[in-house]
């Protein structure tokens, strides 16, 4: 469980020392609170620290991997506010399942559990031995092969639905092609994109 440190004060700079006194290394918001006509400023600071992240996370794969009655260690990296863990496994195919989609449900499920500190823009990232990145890579390619392919022929080209995220790496692979254009068509999950010659 993660415990949500709540400071109050007329000065952010000595609240965010008081709390960086007292927690080691914490994620940190502050907001302004209502006051009265005459009264001052006065604001609270919001705190969590990366220890009980990371601990919080360790005890959701402890229990995943109880559950799904595999042996699974993990790595978390902090980077910023993104938070990343890179699962392996005896037995990674079942982690990741048929098109990934039991990775996204475990990141799903982890993000959903953090849903409450909303407030610290946090961003949940979940990998089985390095599956999305090379499924990335892999897209990447696809795509650069599609774009030469569009160019040549001036015939457009209909992508499978993809997610939100891969659907912005296939925008921003074709903005470096001169005189091609993507647009996304759909609603999730069945949204796609369709590469394109420049009306």
């Amino acid at each position: 469980m993660i415990t949500l440190h709540k400071y109050e004060g007329k000065n952010v700079d000595l609240l965010k020392e008081q709390c960086l006194n007292e927690l080691e290394d914490a994620y940190m918001v502050t907001k302004e609170l209502e006051s009265g006509l005459f009264k001052g400023k006065k604001y609270e600071l919001e705190a969590i620290t990366k220890e009980e992240i990371i601990s919080s996370i360790k005890s959701f794969i402890k229990e995943l991997s109880k559950n799904m009655n595999l042996e699974i260690n993990s790595e978390i990296r902090i980077e910023e506010n993104n938070i990343n863990i890179l699962l392996v496994s005896d037995n990674n195919n079942i982690l990741i399942g048929k098109d990934g989609k039991t990775l996204n449900a475990i990141q799903l499920i982890l993000r959903q559990s953090f849903k409450e500190l909303n407030q610290f823009n946090l961003r949940i990232i979940v990998d089985v031995s390095n599956y999305k990145a090379k499924k990335l890579k892999n897209l990447e390619y696809e795509v650069k092969k599609i774009c030469k392919e569009v160019l040549k022929t001036k015939v457009e080209v209909k992508l499978d639905p993809m997610n939100s995220y891969e659907r912005r790496l296939v925008h921003s692979i074709v903005t470096e092609f001169d005189g091609l254009q993507s647009i996304s068509y759909g609603e999730t999950p069945n949204r796609y994109t369709v590469i394109k010659i420049k009306d």
